[in-house]
């Protein structure tokens, strides 16, 4: 790390700026070992503040998987006495301090609530191997609207069959026998369709601490209400007017996210350790934060539990579409992450006219159906701006019949519908809030045209000058689409390890599954929602499927599985996506349930090759297994440029057994460029092939500067800013904009030599010592790197 931070601005005067100098690095002892040794410490803090905080204590003393994992042996009452030892020495160094939960099968350690200035002795404590934040996790789904019970069949949920459940459905597997862990906000087990996937044990709530994993009903007065877990399980195992992918599997809930959908670490390990414990046999998370790291303690809790058997299951995140905007757990080493796709679906274009304006930017974003859109066709109507959509902005307006102006921001794309079609609106016009295009949104509640902000803004003027604008529409078939990679998907690769993420992908977009109603005489609850958070229990699901096929498999034949026998997917364009958007590609049950060889690890990394000049040799293998009883010869086939591999000519594999392939891969850095590279493996039997995806970097890989930045208020117009940084930062410039970042307003603060990972920008509201005119605004942070420059903002603030 370069010197304490240095301001470099007079206009940086009111910001302070909070990081921790032990941010991810440790003291290396000497070669005498009498320099002592302090834990790493990962995450942001304020070490000069008293203000009691929350980490994550991980050991020395390894936990019980992990010694297991090492072929030694551990026991709680040994990792008892150790945390003891551990706390009792934190006692006599710290005035302010409390245990919280405490771990020992998935993670040594234990939650500990502690002064932030006396952090830095808790990392020179006997025993302590590393210092993590408790970090927010919360779910990574989004509400699409409720759907009538009505309106529901199995055949709604399209997108269960289209992974190929209903062939292994017909083959008798249904997930019978099979346990699957639901780590989320809770699951309504006393809804119809998943009633029969609960025993009389339902799981746990480490959110009120008591074994009713309930989600949190409407009217709670400690927050908002939750849906997502319900709707999660009924992707897995609902078996009513839904069927999910494993309608026969059983299931058990931990509730360790609460009101509105949010939670900490301390609880996600809690549910990953009891679920473990529990016996399950799958576990899905459909939850996760910005950190793109691979060493946090919730991805190390992941990887424990999939080297004790125990298949895990993580949403990708929902950050896309730009690389290296995975999260944790997604980041984990062993865990199945998931990335979200959209089913094939017909795309339809459309005209908008109003007067001698014509709006070419004009398409469909989304609608409740093809009929409804159709019905716009040649149709001439009046529009009413409503502003943001919110239902406030409908009040006092007659949009009945009408259609409706939006401006993006604010409320998500579809409460702007719902709240259209509750007010009786037949359409809606929603136009940018920023420069570009706005993605579709299937399943949106009224048909609804999007237009750039410009045309947006055009359209907003006819009809601020003229109230009685009319709109003529026109809208048509245009074509069919495949199975596309959603925008929001989060991209890999991880960093420090490199690895490809996601894992593979599975239908993401506009899922139909259970919500709770918390109504004995309604309780038939369903709902449309979308993100990786509706893709992953597709593949936990899955999962539950292969397990009860192949219960001989373990963790890594299960993900092998699924990744060999994944379907490449290509854009729009025909363009297959990146190994780091996709992973292996998108499921398929009855191909991954039948297949005859297995190759793990399913994707592969090279890492980084540093040297400019001459070759770089380095060893690598594969496991290939071979199910079938047959004896098989193996080819062995790299294609990527600058990369030569050598192998053993001996791929011969008896029938049921399997060879660990050794392989020497040598790069010339003369034939390749610095950056990204991709690439493929593909391992042949004569008459099938498994391809595995490969990626290697040349010279330092192309990670952003900054990935990710928000906002806090903290009353009187004052503002914390929370940026992650992946690697040390030469510069941080913080400007403020207005909230459609069409006009910087000035700059907040300059900041030198930005510490990696969390940090914090204190601002007052003054610019140049003036306050800012009250109103909405954007703060965008640049950072430099090298020669890098990337910026992230955060969501509009508001100023008094």
């Amino acid at each position: 790390m370069k010197s304490f931070l240095r301001k470099t601005s007079s206009f940086t005067l009111a910001c302070s700026f909070v990081f921790s100098a032990f941010s991810g690095v440790s003291a290396a002892p000497s070669a005498n070992n009498s320099e002592p040794e302090l834990a790493p410490l990962y995450g942001k803090y304020d070490l000069n503040s008293s203000h009691v905080t929350k980490v994550m204590v991980e050991l020395k003393e390894p936990s019980v998987l992990e010694a297991k994992k090492k072929g030694q042996k551990q026991t709680k009452s040994n990792l008892k006495s150790k945390r003891e030892a551990v706390v009792k020495e934190i006692s006599t160094r710290s005035k302010t301090y409390k245990v919280k939960n405490e771990y020992d099968h998935v993670f040594s350690g234990f939650a500990l609530e502690i002064a932030a200035n006396e952090i830095p002795n808790l990392l020179s404590t006997p025993g302590v191997k590393a210092v993590y934040p408790d970090v927010e996790y919360t779910t990574t789904g989004d509400d699409m609207g409720d759907q009538s019970f009505d309106d529901v069949s199995p055949q709604m949920m399209n997108s269960a069959p289209f992974i190929g459940t209903n062939q292994a459905w017909e083959s008798g597997y249904t997930g019978e026998g099979v346990t699957v862990a639901v780590i989320d906000t809770g699951v309504d087990y006393t809804h119809p369709d998943l009633d029969q996937a609960f025993g009389d044990y339902k799981g746990y709530d480490f959110v009120d601490n008591d074994n009713d994993p309930q989600e949190t009903p409407k009217g709670d007065p400690r927050g908002a209400e939750t849906t997502h877990g319900t709707h999660v399980a009924g992707t897995v195992a609902a078996d009513g007017g839904i069927k999910g992918v494993a309608p026969d599997a059983t299931l058990l809930a931990y509730r360790v996210l609460g009101p509105g959908g949010s939670g900490s670490t301390e609880n996600v390990i809690a549910g990953v350790e009891k679920a473990v414990e529990d016996g399950a046999d799958v576990m899905n998370l459909s939850l996760g934060n910005s950190l793109n790291n691979p060493d946090w303690a919730t991805s190390i809790a992941l990887d424990q539990a999939m080297s004790d058997g125990v298949v895990a299951v993580t949403s990708n995140g929902n950050s896309g579409p730009n690389n290296w905007t995975v999260g944790s757990p997604g980041t984990s080493r062993e865990a199945i992450s998931v990335g979200a796709t959209q089913l094939p679906y017909n795309v339809y274009a459309a005209t908008v006219k109003a007067g001698n304006a014509s709006f070419s930017s004009a398409k469909v974003m989304g609608f409740p159906s093809e009929e409804s859109v159709l019905a716009l066709n040649g149709k001439t109507l009046p529009i009413v701006d409503v502003g943001l959509a919110g239902t406030a902005d409908f009040a006092g307006k007659d949009v009945a019949g009408k259609l409706v102006l939006a401006q993006r921001g604010t409320y998500a794309f579809v409460d702007k519908a719902t709240n259209a079609k509750n007010a009786g609106a037949i359409g809606m016009v929603i136009y940018n809030n920023v420069a570009g295009e706005i993605v579709d949104v299937p399943g949106m509640a009224v048909p609804t045209i999007k237009l750039t902000n410009a045309e947006g803004v055009q359209l907003k003027s006819l009809l601020s000058s003229n109230p009685n604008t009319t709109v003529t529409l026109g809208t048509k078939f245009d074509k069919q689409v495949g199975e596309l990679m959603a925008d929001f998907s989060s991209r890999g690769p991880v960093m420090d390890t490199w690895m490809i993420k996601p894992d593979v992908s599975a239908p993401g977009v506009n899922i139909v599954s259970t919500v709770p109603t918390h109504d004995p005489a309604n309780p038939h609850g369903y709902g449309a929602k979308q993100g990786t958070s509706m893709a992953s229990p597709h593949v936990a699901g899955a999962a539950a499927l292969l397990l009860e096929a192949h219960p001989e498999w373990g963790v890594d034949d299960i993900k092998a599985a699924l990744m060999n026998t994944a379907k490449d997917l290509f854009d729009a364009s025909g363009k297959l996506y990146p190994h780091n958007t996709q992973g292996a590609g998108s499921i398929r049950v009855v191909e991954a349930i039948e297949t005859e060889t297995l190759v793990s690890p399913g994707s592969h990394s090279f890492g980084v090759f540093s040297k400019k000049k001459g070759k770089e040799v380095r060893g690598e293998h594969f496991t290939i297994k071979n199910l079938s009883n047959k004896s098989k010869d193996y080819s062995f086939d790299v294609d990527l440029e600058g990369v030569k591999v050598t192998t053993s000519k001996n791929l011969k594999i008896k029938g049921n057994s399997s060879k660990d392939v050794k392989f020497n891969v040598q790069v010339d850095a003369s034939k390749l460029a610095a950056g990204y590279h991709e690439g493929t493996i593909t391992i042949s039997d004569g008459s099938n092939e498994v391809v595995v995806p490969t990626i290697l970097f040349i010279q330092e890989p192309d990670f952003p500067s900054i990935t990710s930045i928000s906002a806090t208020a903290l009353g009187n117009n004052a503002f914390t800013f929370s940026a992650y940084f992946p690697a040390e930062a030469d510069k941080v410039d913080l400007f403020l904009y207005d909230s459609n970042l069409t006009k910087e307003i000035g700059l907040i603060g300059s900041y030198e030599d930005v510490p990696k990972q969390y940090n914090d920008f204190q601002w007052d509201g003054k610019i140049a010592g003036q306050a800012v005119t009250p109103g909405k605004y954007r703060v965008v942070a640049f950072a430099e790197r090298g020669d890098k420059l990337d910026s992230r903002y955060t969501d509009v603030i508001t100023l008094q």
